[in-house]
């Protein structure tokens, strides 16, 4: 959405911001606020495929398939099994969901400032960048511990109990320790995941609804917002298969560094290994966060 645009639909809104000005404080709180409450939902909502997806990665002979997977869980474990780690999806993907979105609307206004001249895709790219690599710090403590109670059943039940047992056995480095495989997994996937959604909703205004974004109803752009959301998922998903699979690798253990894991897996492996299902889960996932993060901001006439 254009800075002009968006001062229009915000000028015509009505609600909650009708008095608000764009690209004020109040506005990025809101986007933040969006952001945090699409992300932690549809990320609690996966919690049982994600619980499968880490297990694939850490151990692929056992759990090989997502049917196969989900049976031996439930018949080893037991259906609460698959809820694993719920506390750490939610309460770790709703602060970066809040940082990411947020500050994307926040740098991507500063960058169109700073570097009027540079295309589109250049302010997409470093605006979603800089909103990630601080969404990631804030994610990672909760990610440490939730990849370990999902692998790990007598680890801890919950971030209650699995913060206290990181810190004390590896301190505050134990929750640090996949931050660089973890933006190396969503940094390229945050910007290529805002790039084409931005420029597939232009694609689908300009060229398949024909119509400017006021002007369409709030049905079309929802839909705008699914289809360009599913796409953009997919695109990401493929780029950082490897990092993701680093990442399960490092915090559960199975290699000492990246340099360790990426020969343990094998190269293959890293593009290979669970990207079926992180298609099944990132896709659905990505369409949902921007259709509630969306929804959000038109409810509130933003």
């Amino acid at each position: 959405m254009g800075d002009a645009e968006a001062a229009a639909r915000a000028g015509r809104g009505g609600g909650a911001a009708a008095g608000m000005r764009v690209f004020s404080p109040e506005y990025y709180a809101l986007c933040a606020g969006g952001g945090m409450l699409a992300a932690g939902a549809t990320h609690l909502a996966i919690t049982p495929l994600d619980v499968l997806k880490v297990n694939m990665q850490v151990n692929p002979m056992k759990y090989n398939s997502i049917f196969s997977g989900l049976n031996v869980l439930v018949k080893e474990e037991g259906p609460s099994s698959l809820w694993r780690g719920w506390g750490g999806k939610f309460f770790g993907y709703g602060v970066q969901g809040g940082c990411k979105f947020g500050l994307y609307e926040y740098f991507k206004k500063r960058y169109s400032d700073m570097l009027p001249d540079s295309n589109k895709s250049t302010i997409y790219f470093l605006s979603s960048a800089s909103a990630q690599v601080i969404a990631d710090v804030g994610l990672c403590p909760f990610e440490s511990v939730k990849v370990r109670v999902q692998t790990q059943p007598m680890f801890a039940k919950g971030l209650v109990d699995g913060f206290p047992r990181v810190y004390a056995t590896e301190g505050l480095s134990g929750f640090y320790r996949g931050l660089l495989p973890l933006w190396g997994r969503n940094l390229p996937f945050s910007m290529l995941m805002f790039s084409t959604f931005e420029h597939t909703v232009a694609f689908l205004y300009q060229k398949v609804i024909q119509k400017k974004k006021e002007e369409c109803s709030t049905i079309q752009q929802l839909g705008a917002t699914c289809l360009a959301g599913y796409i953009s998922g997919a695109f990401g998903t493929v780029v950082s298969n490897p990092a993701d699979n680093i990442v399960s690798s490092l915090y559960n253990k199975k290699a000492e560094n990246i340099i360790h894991a990426v020969k343990s897996i094998g190269f293959r492996n890293l593009f290979t290994r669970s990207l079926p299902i992180r298609i099944t889960l990132v896709g659905p996932v990505i369409t949902m966060q921007w259709f509630f993060y969306d929804t959000i901001k038109i409810l509130t006439g933003l």
